[in-house]
């Protein structure tokens, strides 16, 4: 019965503890701001000062937010990829361990591809119709200050 009891009070503080440690960071890091469409909120964090500065001298500035080019359609991928990047970001930057410059990850890179073929489809259907499966045009190998200057 005391380990039973023991162990009731260990996991109730390592929950308790995860859960003050998590509402801490997200509060300190302006959490909320990162659900809204604001792309001032990607600003929040120093390592996006120069992509966001670059956005705002692109021609995307005025037909793209972040969030348009670099996160998926419909609302559950959306937050999904959100609360993932948002997870790891923060790891990354409470344990100093990310690139400076930062760089996008595969997976980002992949929901990146998708939207400049979303929105640019006239002009990469007739780029695709010379490609196959396996070539198939990566936009940003080229086109890689389009966004953030």
């Amino acid at each position: 019965m005391k380990i039973r009891n023991f162990l009731i009070i260990l996991i109730g503080l390592s929950v308790g503890t995860a859960i003050g440690i998590g509402s801490y960071t997200f509060l300190y890091a302006k959490g909320s701001s990162y659900l809204t469409n604001d792309p001032q909120s990607c600003a929040n964090c120093h390592v996006m000062k120069e992509q966001f500065d670059g956005w705002i001298k692109s021609s995307h500035r005025n037909v793209a937010t972040c969030n348009d080019c670099h996160t998926p359609q419909g609302i559950i991928p959306k937050y999904a990829t959100k609360l993932s990047n948002g997870f790891w970001h923060s790891y990354a930057f409470t344990t100093g361990d990310f690139k400076d410059p930062i760089q996008i990850k595969l997976r980002n890179k992949e929901v990146l591809k998708s939207a400049c073929r979303k929105c640019h489809a006239e002009i990469i259907q007739a780029i695709d119709t010379h490609s196959n499966e396996s070539n198939m045009s990566d936009c940003i190998s080229c086109h890689n200050t389009v966004g953030h200057l």
